[in-house]
């Protein structure tokens, strides 16, 4: 007790006969015997006066603020690499580790650029930042200790750099000032830039959408713009659905960031994005693979849309549609950080883990990989099938959760489509069995016909 109480403030008045006795008991557990005692009275706390600090409806005010979360360790636990940026550090999280200072000077020389690009001042973006730090601190789900000048700088250097890195990647970086062999700030730096950006979409390592909006306002003088950095997202990175989805900001309530922009990128429009109410029982609700559904006769088509979630079963003719998935090295990351998200954030459906949940359902073998990716459905540069049949099933033994019934439920996209497609390919198998059995026996009373 002795430690868990120490800092609080002084009693204001003396405790009950039996409040003393807990507290010498607990003390003199915690005090080791080449110590000397410390009096009772440093060891308890006047109750009202936390209850005076720990207003419950201060509490819950700073809750949905919440959208920048540390991974908790059960997750970390089967991949810490997954979850822990290799090249940069963004946001506090992660700030001033030795192996991420190497990027210190790179955010320098980006700002330096900026400035002499925008003939602003730093005072602008510093003052800009001091005006939001609050809000800015409040997207974090634990207390940042850092001082408010530094956490500013800190705004500042990171969130110009990943604007630069953003508008690099759509305007060109030359057109930004930047000579062609620049190590970062180039097309010449592209293997860098592809550890950047899988750096970029760690949940842990993420900052507030709407700090970078504002400084990329501050740069092209329009400071009340809104959403073009979320559009700048997902023309920079190597999503795994199709790139070209539009960006459609939610209000402006401070709880974006780039994780999240591309979460919303993998959705049907108006899909809903919290939860519902009904949870499977299990984390594996049963589905055939897909080499039994084929023989029972479902078939397999590419579906043509822009959004990953964008799932169709076809009742009346027994197809299913998948859009096309396009799987790299950084895919496992990706999924694991969108998957950690949907657990952390407060009332988000969790729409990949169910879509992640399908996948490893449906593919358990390199001959599965082969009949998708031979339907364009699936599209990856892992070199062998057997990889992406391991990434699915890895992705599931990793990450313990029981994921709630979401899009795929919806009968405008997916009709049910675990109890449809079970129901489905039990009914053909009864019946071919049933054939089967019956062929036998006529064949056995029939010989000759």
């Amino acid at each position: 007790m002795a430690a868990a109480v120490s800092g609080l403030p002084k009693v204001q008045q003396e405790p009950s006969e039996a409040l003393r006795i807990v507290a010498d008991n607990n003390a003199a557990e915690n005090v080791p015997k080449d110590e000397p005692r410390v009096s009772s009275s440093e060891y308890v706390v006047s109750i009202k006066e936390q209850l005076k600090q720990s207003r419950q409806d201060d509490v819950e005010s700073s809750w949905v603020k919440l959208s920048i979360y540390r991974i908790p360790d059960y997750l970390k636990d089967g991949d810490k690499k997954a979850y822990v940026p290799q090249i940069v550090s963004l946001g506090p999280y992660h700030h001033g580790k030795d192996h991420l200072r190497r990027m210190d000077q790179h955010k320098l020389r980006c700002l330096r650029c900026i400035l002499e690009r925008s003939h602003h001042e730093i005072d602008l973006y510093l003052d800009s930042m001091k005006e939001v730090e609050q809000r800015a601190r409040s997207c974090y789900d634990e207390t940042i200790s850092m001082s408010s000048d530094k956490f500013t700088q800190m705004m500042v250097l990171d969130g110009c750099f990943v604007i630069e890195l953003l508008r690099g990647g759509t305007e060109g970086f030359e057109n930004l000032g930047y000579p062609s062999n620049d190590p970062v700030f180039s097309t010449w730096g592209l293997m860098l830039k592809i550890q950047i950006q899988r750096d970029m979409i760690l949940l842990e390592n993420q900052i507030p959408l709407f700090i970078l909006d504002q400084l990329l306002g501050l740069q092209l003088g329009k400071p009340d713009q809104k959403g073009l950095v979320g559009k700048l997202v997902l023309e920079f990175f190597d999503l795994i659905g199709d790139e070209q989805v539009k960006f459609d900001p939610l209000p402006d309530q401070g709880v974006l960031h780039c994780l999240e922009v591309i979460w919303q990128s993998f959705l049907p429009s108006g899909l809903e994005r919290t939860r519902t109410n009904v949870w499977w029982p299990d984390r594996r609700p049963f589905i055939p693979c897909l080499t039994e559904l084929v023989e029972a006769g479902i078939k397999f088509r590419w579906r043509n849309v822009k959004n990953l979630g964008d799932i169709k079963f076809q009742l009346e003719n027994g197809i299913l549609e998948i859009p096309s998935i396009k799987i790299h090295q950084g895919t496992r990351s990706l999924f694991l950080n969108l998957m950690a998200f949907e657990q952390s954030h407060f009332n988000c459906a969790s729409h990949i883990t169910s879509y992640v949940i399908f996948m490893h359902n449906l593919i358990k073998s390199p001959e599965d990989v082969q009949y998708l990716r031979n339907r364009r459905i699936i599209q990856h540069c892992l070199g062998r099938d057997a990889e992406v049949a391991d990434l699915f099933q890895r992705l599931c033994q990793e990450v313990p959760f029981k994921v709630q019934i979401s899009y795929l439920w919806d009968s405008k996209y997916f009709d049910n489509p675990w109890s449809i497609i079970s129901f489905i390919a039990a009914v053909v198998l009864l019946v071919l069995t049933f054939l089967q059995a019956l062929y036998a026996v006529y064949g056995y009373y029939n010989p000759y016909s």
